[in-house]
Parts: structure tokens; sequence; C-alpha cells
């Protein structure tokens, strides 16, 4: 019999302008994982307390330059690991790694769990960086149909060339209502880009396409809003002009 075998693919690598300890923190306790881990729904809690307390293994490592400030990661049984790396005052790194039966086998394969985690990792920088110590709370619209050819979804979203706009680039869209819609590109992935919007309140809008391939006809579009430091009354509005937008309710 062949044993199969299990290698590490580095899913994540991304700098945090936060200390690494404060990273780390957002990574242990439940209270601030909430800030940008996942999405509003009433299992959250829950879900959280089970994957980061339960499940989760912690360890440190003495950093090679820096013997004061350890190496922090994060193991399951099932092989992912997150490490936290401080770089220096106010500023970390990121790495998130995951086990796959071979690695060529998922080279432009979209992995569920492996965007869950882009997408994370993504929100975390975001509430650390833009929003740090508020609360968090996000409208979601999930698995959308993506349209065909001549009737996608992201181009009725306004959204039809955000692909092309470079990390930090502007973006300028109207919604369906006529809204307009500014904002600077977070994050692009092969599946998903991350828009940093500006208008009502400044909130990440993650974007995860599965391809026609994987869920035909047309594939599927899901996207997250988080928003910070908003009062019912703004979350209301937003509301509001999100149902218009991809015509789904709040999750």
């Amino acid at each position: 019999m062949t044993t199969m075998r299990l290698e590490h693919r580095q899913i994540v690598s991304i700098d945090i302008k936060a200390d690494a300890a404060v990273v780390w923190e957002h990574l242990r306790e439940p209270a601030k994982i909430r800030r940008w881990f996942g999405w509003d729904y009433d299992g959250l809690d829950a879900e959280i307390r089970q994957i980061f307390v339960d499940e989760a293994r912690p360890a440190e490592t003495s950093a090679v330059d820096e013997p004061a400030q350890p190496v922090r990661s994060l193991t399951w049984k099932h092989g992912d690991l997150i490490t936290v790396t401080p770089v220096d005052e106010g500023r970390s790194h990121l790495t998130i790694a995951r086990q796959h039966d071979g690695l060529h086998r998922y080279d432009g394969v979209r992995d569920e769990m492996d965007e869950g985690w882009i997408a994370f990792a993504q929100q975390l920088r975001f509430a650390l960086e833009r929003h740090p110590g508020q609360e968090r709370r996000t409208l979601r619209a999930e698995e959308l149909d993506a349209g065909g050819p001549q009737d996608r979804l992201l181009d009725r979203a306004g959204l039809h060339g955000v692909r092309g706009i470079p990390l930090g680039g502007h973006v300028e869209a109207r919604r369906p209502d006529g809204s307009p819609l500014g904002g600077t590109l977070w994050h692009r992935t092969e599946f998903q880009v991350g828009i940093q919007l500006h208008g009502l309140t400044e909130a990440l809008l993650v974007i995860e396409e599965t391809p026609a391939a994987s869920r035909p006809p047309h594939g599927l579009v899901t996207a997250t809003l988080s928003l910070y430091g908003a009062d019912d009354a703004l979350v209301a509005e937003v509301e509001r002009r999100w149902s218009t937008w991809w015509g789904a309710r709040r999750a």
C-alpha cells in the first residue's frame, strides 16, 4: 500500500503593522478574535472557542536576532499552522500553512479552506491596521450565481474592472441603485479580492469567487463586509444599500 505524503503549503505570508504581541492576542483571546474571524452568525462564538481555545495548540521559540521577542505559533491536529514572527517595533509577519496531499495537485485549484484562511488573515490585518481596538459588525452575501458572460454579477455590481487595478490603486464603481462606490484595493489573489471601502464608514469588502469549473454553470460569488465602530443606525443604512447591491439579506 502506498502511503499518501502530506506536505505543508504556505497559503498566507503577510506583514502586519502591529506588534507581534498584539497580533498574538488576536489569535488567543476570543473577544479579539471576533474582530476579524468569520462573520456574524449565531454560532460564531462557539466556533471561535472550538477552533482557537479547544483545538489549537500554542507554542513559541526564541527569535534568532532578538531572543526576547519569541516566534509564536498555533497548530492543529489536522496540520494547519499559523506563525507570528516579530519584524521590528510595530510590525510583525504572519504566515499560515496547511497540509495537502501532494502540492502539485493543488496548483490553480480553489480550496475552500485555503480561501477562508486567506480572507480571514486579510480581515485580521485590516482590523489591526485600520481599526485597532474597535468591534466589528458584518454583512454577508453567500454563494450567489456569478452569472453568464453577458450578465456577470460583478459587472452588475459595478466591479467589472477590479481585477485590473494594482494593489493600493483606486476603485471607483457605481451600485445598481446609482450610488457611488469608492475604495482602495486591499489585497488580490487568484480567487478573491479585498477592497477598503470609503464612504459612510471605512470598511473591508472581501469578494471570493468559485470558478464555473467547480460550480457549473457560472460559478459563485460570496461577499463579506466588515464594519468597525458603527452604531445601529449606520449599520441599518449600510444594510439597506447592501441588500440593493447584492440582493442578499444580512448573515
